[in-house]
């Protein structure tokens, strides 16, 4: 082995790592309360080991009133009993460490819950020492909102407080104060919460809407409402990042994904690194890269994104690449069932750090829900935008509620094809949609070029426009990614003859090939 791979190999675990999310509430119910819990987590970690997955990242599992189901904190420091206890957050941790996986859990900045203590202080009187811990403001002189932000759940972002008469900001539900970072005892007491989590041991944190924790100081009119020049994405939010990662740093191995506004530029993205101080800059670890779930999926869009976002990223930052989430439409539904195989892919041979939401790995798909069954308070609040289709219960075999719990009622609706989209009988199938993770996983966890290899898209004459070709390099290896974005066969010549490894279908392994033909909606792996 040479000593360029040797080098790359010892780079820090969130950059060959994979990271998979868990939304808490679905993933399994080990007390058959129709809630997904820590417990039953810890149950499906030997299923997470098989996989291959190296990190955990938990969706909010604080004690919340649940008006945003754990994204309106109460208590930073401990666990909804819906979820669990503190101690089986320890058992949780200690039993993935010793399957050799990290753990990151959701923080929550931006706001609180109006129920945690800090507001209740706030909102007592005007003369509270935590007054300005939130954002109030007064009326404008004929009583209305101090200026025209809206809430990104819809509404004004200002809401009237009878008994200190101001306005307090709700960037999102009125239930979701915002904390006002421009006072430096809040910046503090965030601190103290990173740093109370990472001495139990966690791993790090993907932080919430990072980016819009400062906003204009002169509060200034939106010049349309929706825009977000003046309620989010401020400049010296860059400065409350810096605080939050001196924390990070006074601890080995630790890693900061930050949410970040989904339609920044790639110039954007590239300045939430930060300088080149230490792994990663001193800002954000791993900004997260929200482009490969808004681009169009065609060969060229994917091409395009992949490109321009890659040479954005500085030398001291690490790209990572996400396709679904909890916030948006699964992979399988939003581009189909034979494209999310090719999509699979190219998530997991990418230059960067993969997400996995959970459930993607076996072909999950939104589950229609009807108006009397929306839980999401998004929906509820805006018809027709609920995100409540992706984020039902895990199916883990054909029992009753899909081995979800033992047949209570679940939170929201069991997926109709769960007798056959399924993690029991996908083990059983060499060639299903959770083998080729598997498969892939496998074979990025075996290959340093797949994990820290250079990338190179390859265009020209011969390659059809509709296919998206890319070569990974590390020293003197070279492995050549092509996908066909059609469902149409396409034929090119490769620059030299190769050996495939690994197809979309699963059927083509050991092909030397320089005439390479892609059936529809084909990817293939191929060694140079």
């Amino acid at each position: 082995m040479t000593d360029a791979i040797k080098s790359n190999i010892t780079a820090p675990w969130w950059k060959h790592g994979i990271i998979y999310q868990i939304y808490p509430r679905s993933f399994q119910d080990s007390n058959n309360d129709g809630i997904g819990d820590l417990p039953g987590i810890t149950s499906r970690l030997d299923y997470l080991k098989w996989l291959g997955i190296d990190a955990i990242w938990l969706s909010p599992t604080f004690p919340s009133p649940m008006a945003d189901f754990g994204y309106d904190v109460a208590d930073y420091r401990d666990v909804h009993p819906m979820f669990g206890t503190l101690a089986d957050f320890d058992t949780l941790l200690a039993e993935a460490h010793a399957r050799g996986i990290k753990l990151l859990l959701d923080l929550v900045p931006n706001h609180t819950s109006s129920e945690h203590p800090w507001f209740k202080e706030s909102r007592s009187s005007r003369a509270n020492p935590k007054r300005n811990w939130y954002i109030w403001r007064d009326a404008r002189a004929d009583g209305s909102p101090p200026n025209n932000w809206v809430s990104a759940f819809g509404g004004s972002a200002w809401e009237w407080d009878e008994t200190t008469g101001q306005y307090y900001l709700h960037s999102f539900l009125k239930e979701q104060p915002d904390l006002n970072y421009r006072n430096p005892d809040v910046i503090a007491a965030m601190q103290d919460v990173i740093r109370f989590w990472l001495e139990r041991g966690l791993d790090g944190f993907r932080v919430d809407v990072i980016d819009w924790m400062i906003k204009d100081a002169e509060f200034r009119d939106e010049p349309d409402p929706y825009s977000r020049v003046y309620s989010a994405f401020q400049p010296e939010v860059q400065d409350v990042i810096r605080q939050f990662r001196k924390v990070f740093n006074e601890y080995p191995d630790r890693v900061m994904v930050g949410e970040i506004n989904y339609l920044g530029t790639y110039e954007y993205i590239a300045g939430l690194y930060g300088q080149a101080v230490g792994e990663g800059g001193d800002l954000i670890h791993l900004p997260f890269n929200f482009r490969m779930i808004l681009t169009p999926w065609s060969a060229t869009d994917v091409r395009t994104m992949v490109d321009e976002y890659d040479r954005a990223i500085p030398e001291h930052g690490w790209p990572n690449y996400v396709l679904g989430n909890h916030d948006q439409h699964r992979v399988a539904s939003r581009i189909g069932r034979d494209e999310a195989r090719v999509a699979a892919i190219l998530l997991l041979t990418l230059r960067g750090t993969p997400f996995i939401y959970y459930g993607e790995e076996i072909g999950m798909e939104n589950v229609p829900i009807s108006p009397e069954q929306v839980q999401d308070p998004y929906g509820i609040n805006v018809p027709g935008m609920t995100r409540d289709p992706e984020r039902t219960p895990m199916q883990w075999d054909s029992s009753v509620n899909a081995g979800f719990n033992a047949g209570a009622p679940t939170w929201l609706p069991v997926a109709a094809n769960y007798g056959t989209v399924n993690v029991a009988r996908q083990q059983n199938d060499s060639q299903s949609m959770l083998a080729l993770y598997r498969r892939l996983i496998a074979y990025r966890r075996e290959n340093p070029v797949m994990r820290v290899g250079r990338y190179q898209s390859i265009t020209g004459v011969g390659i059809p426009t509709d296919c998206f070709v890319y070569l990974r390099a590390l020293a003197d290896r070279r492995v050549l990614v092509a996908l066909n974005f059609t469902a149409e066969d396409r034929t090119f010549r490769l620059p030299e003859a190769g050996t495939i490894q690994l197809s979309t279908h699963l059927d083509r392994e050991n092909e030397t090939v320089q005439e390479l033909r892609l059936r529809a909606n084909e990817g293939v792996i191929v060694e140079l």
